[in-house]
């Protein structure tokens, strides 16, 4: 008896684990292997902005769409697989022409804040000839500083400086938070030719290419625009200042004045903003000259916006000494320059500066400039979007190398009745 109700389960048993299999079996038969329906499917895409009347039109009966099938982390963790992330985030990772492989660049790049406008900068300034050296300001986040560490692990040449500073506006650490990323970029196994400082609020017009291949008169020369400082700035040095808890600078006791500059240097107003060779970023490292009015810099105001022109007019490798404002470093719309210079800020101006909205993409790529500032993405979105699709296509356009697909931000999509036709490969 025992033995039969031994038998009876295990045939049971059997028979459960039979009916298992053929299920499995005909729900696969019953998978389709054809596209998913296009309902579906246009749920995973993202539109290209309405509005975004810069980029090239589609084909006839396509439209553009953006190729992020899913929501993209910009968050990176530290078990992160780098070759996926470099192809989801859509990294360029071969040079783009030999021009551009034969002339290696150096950027560094100051950070704070916007994670994902960083990332998105990285992408369309990145190469694998060229270094970046990213400053972390130290009061960002923790969170914020594991996240561009683990991002910087996926790229052998992309790097957090060695020392951060506790950035203030206006204040000596921002200078020195360039001057730490210089002394790491000198020791860097990668000969590169020239430096580019940008903000997180920064991105590109131009190309790589185009950054590296500027006009005969730039190609041993620093690009800092700057003139002798106007008498409306002399405070800025005549002067002292102090940094205020890392939050602002201010006037240093009641109106305390400085000495005058060390070697009788003439004091220079300019952009912070600048181009330089690498023979001039060793000179200011080294020279006796350039440390003492680096460290006579320490208590003025805005030192960035004097340090790096006065070097660039004295006699120094790469200087400028009859320049002025030549060289496009930089499109910024000044509030103060409104009806002049620009006709006005379809963002928002922040401490006079505009905060770039989709209607200021037109006058940003007739000025053609290196660089613009500044963005903000939880503002004014799809003013970056815009322009990073625009700057991807142009980017691509120059290429000299078979493109990636992954290389490619947007992809064409069949419209028909309305509907949005997508296949498999479209979106990914």
């Amino acid at each position: 008896m025992v033995q039969l109700e031994n038998t009876k389960c295990s045939f049971l048993f059997c028979l459960g684990i039979c009916i298992l299999i053929c299920s499995a079996i005909y729900l696969k038969a019953k998978t389709p292997n054809s596209p998913l329906p296009s309902t579906e499917l246009s749920s995973q895409t993202t539109p290209v902005p309405k509005s975004c009347d810069i980029l090239p039109p589609a084909t006839p009966g396509f439209t553009l769409q953006r190729k992020d099938c899913k929501k993209i982390s910009y968050e990176t963790k530290q078990d992160a697989n780098c070759t996926l992330l470099q192809s989801d985030l859509h990294f360029i990772t071969v040079p783009l022409s030999k021009e551009e492989d034969d002339f290696p660049l150096a950027f560094i790049i100051t950070i704070h804040k916007e994670l994902e406008t960083f990332v998105r900068l990285l992408r369309a300034i990145y190469a694998p000839q060229n270094v970046y050296c990213i400053h972390i300001d130290a009061k960002a986040p923790e969170e914020y500083k594991t996240s561009v560490r683990n991002l910087a692990r996926c790229f052998p040449n992309v790097f957090v400086a060695s020392i951060n500073e506790k950035v203030t506006y206006a204040g000596f650490s921002r200078l020195q938070a360039d001057i730490n990323c210089m002394k790491d970029l000198v020791t860097s196994p990668i000969k590169w030719k020239r430096v580019i400082n940008l903000c997180g609020q920064d991105f590109p017009i131009q190309t790589n290419l185009e950054l590296a291949m500027q006009g005969p008169e730039w190609k041993d020369r620093n690009m800092t625009p700057g003139i002798k400082q106007p008498p409306t700035m002399k405070h800025r040095t005549e002067f002292q200042y102090e940094e205020v808890k890392g939050t602002h600078v201010a006037p240093k006791g009641k109106g305390q004045k400085k000495g005058p500059p060390p070697h009788n240097l003439i004091i220079y107003f300019g952009t912070a903003y600048y181009s330089l060779t690498r023979p001039f970023v060793e000179f200011v490292l080294n020279d006796k000259v350039a440390k003492d009015l680096l460290e006579w810099s320490r208590d003025t105001f805005s030192p960035d916006e004097h340090y790096w022109v006065t070097l660039n007019h004295m006699k120094a490798p790469g200087s400028y000494v009859e320049g002025e404002w030549e060289g496009n470093v930089r499109a910024i719309k000044w509030r103060d320059q409104e009806g002049t210079a620009h006709q006005g800020c379809k963002g928002q101006y922040i401490r006079d500066i505009c905060v770039y909205g989709i209607g200021d993409l037109p006058w940003l790529i007739e000025k053609e400039s290196m660089f613009a500032n500044k963005f903000e993405t939880a503002r004014f979105p799809e003013a970056l979007d815009c322009l990073e699709l625009w700057h991807r296509h142009k980017v691509l356009q120059h290429a000299t190398v078979p493109i990636q697909p992954s290389w490619h931000l947007t992809t064409e999509v069949e419209v028909i009745n309305g509907t949005l036709i997508l296949k498999p490969g479209d979106c990914f």
